[in-house]
């Protein structure tokens, strides 16, 4: 079973494939809006996986409409999708898997419409077509360009003041959540800027103005104003605004956790901390990555955290902003000292520490 049983009704299909005594001939798709897809019947899941170019299932619209919506699909207007699996829905497909590290078939197999169906930011993640249409005046997702694994806004577009810096964040007092105290979500916020902090001559200060702060983080529902409004519980958790807008909004409807879900059972719970880590990546000037282990990986299933800086977001961001003079990672080191000394110097190393304990083990068995 490819999701895990605790992902609400929203995943309720996948408990169909469980049971054949619940096929039937009618194939049902709830079209909620174009960042989520709900199928509530298991014979589509093979209809889907078996449909070719010319086939035609109702429903598909819907997925052209998400794979629109999140820049993957071009056309103008995101209202009239026929259901027909045509050349376009291929190749955005193939364009949609291979961004997001999936086995490339070109098909609406099980692995495609689960991670369709994950919970993940709002922002495009596409580096080779035009997304769905934002407002251009906010300056927000459009194409970006690839090195590695992490992505670049168009233009690679960054915080333009003087190193080290200091850029401040505050919080929308009417636009906050009351599941979570403040404080706890003040200090999950503490954590996620201090991630990126800890390896970027940037540090981040909390203050009272939210008029004049930097960044603004606020907590809202459905249409609340940037022309993209929020999709309930799940669908879109959160997105936000390339350099130097610095505004992070996150959806009032989910149920975000602390604590490493310690306080809450909810099985559609979202780690605020890992969403956070995410968003500012973006404000900073990152992308979607494709590496799936990546904080910048556009998708998070409820009750996961990923909050930890991979390689590919370090790399990113220290492309961007240089590196923190603190910062010092076994990656770091050794690139370091490769360019240096040479690469032969560093397996040297390796070679000399693997021999010390070596001998430390000899000498405690002999002891």
């Amino acid at each position: 079973m490819f999701l895990s049983l605790r992902y609400s009704f929203t995943f309720f299909f996948i408990l169909l494939l469980l049971s054949p005594s619940h096929i039937n001939a009618s194939t049902t798709i709830l079209t909620q809006s174009a960042t989520k897809i709900a199928i509530t019947n298991h014979n589509i899941i093979q209809s889907l996986n078996n449909a070719r170019r010319g086939t035609k299932i109702t429903g598909i619209s819907q997925f052209k409409r998400y794979l629109h919506r999140f820049g993957y699909l071009l056309q103008k207007s995101n209202t009239s999708f026929s259901d027909e699996f045509d050349a376009t829905l291929e190749l955005a497909l193939v364009r949609y898997q291979r961004n997001l590290g999936l086995q490339v078939t070109g098909k609406l197999d099980s692995n495609t419409v689960s991670q369709m169906i994950t919970p993940r930011c709002g922002d495009p993640d596409t580096n080779d077509t035009t997304p769905h249409n934002h407002n251009h005046h906010h300056n927000h997702v459009h194409n970006v360009h690839s090195t590695k694994n992490f992505v670049f806004f168009p233009g690679k577009p960054r915080w333009s003041r003087s190193m080290p810096m200091t850029l401040t964040y505050a919080f929308s007092r009417e636009n906050m959540i009351h599941s979570l105290s403040k404080k706890e979500i003040i200090e999950a916020f503490q954590r996620a800027f201090m991630r990126w902090a800890s390896v970027i001559p940037v540090s981040f200060v909390e203050v009272s103005d939210f008029e004049l702060t930097d960044i603004k983080i606020g907590f809202y529902n459905a249409e609340h104003g940037d022309g993209e409004p929020f999709d309930g519980e799940l669908g879109v958790l959160a997105h936000s605004f390339s350099p130097e807008i610095g505004r992070l909004h996150l959806d009032a409807a989910e149920t975000w956790a602390v604590d490493d879900f310690r306080s809450t059972a909810s099985e559609v719970a979202v780690d605020l901390e890992s969403v956070a880590t995410h968003e500012i990546g973006h404000l900073l000037g990152l992308s979607h990555s494709s590496l799936k282990e990546a904080v910048m990986y556009p998708s998070l299933r409820p009750r996961d955290k990923r909050a930890d800086l991979n390689i590919d977001d370090i790399k990113g961001v220290q492309s961007l902003y240089g590196s923190n003079p603190n910062f010092r990672s076994e990656w770091s080191l050794e690139s370091d000292m490769s360019a240096n000394h040479g690469s032969g110097l560093v397996k040297h190393l390796r070679l000399a520490s693997s021999l010390i304990i070596i001998i430390s083990l000899i000498h405690s068995l002999c002891s």
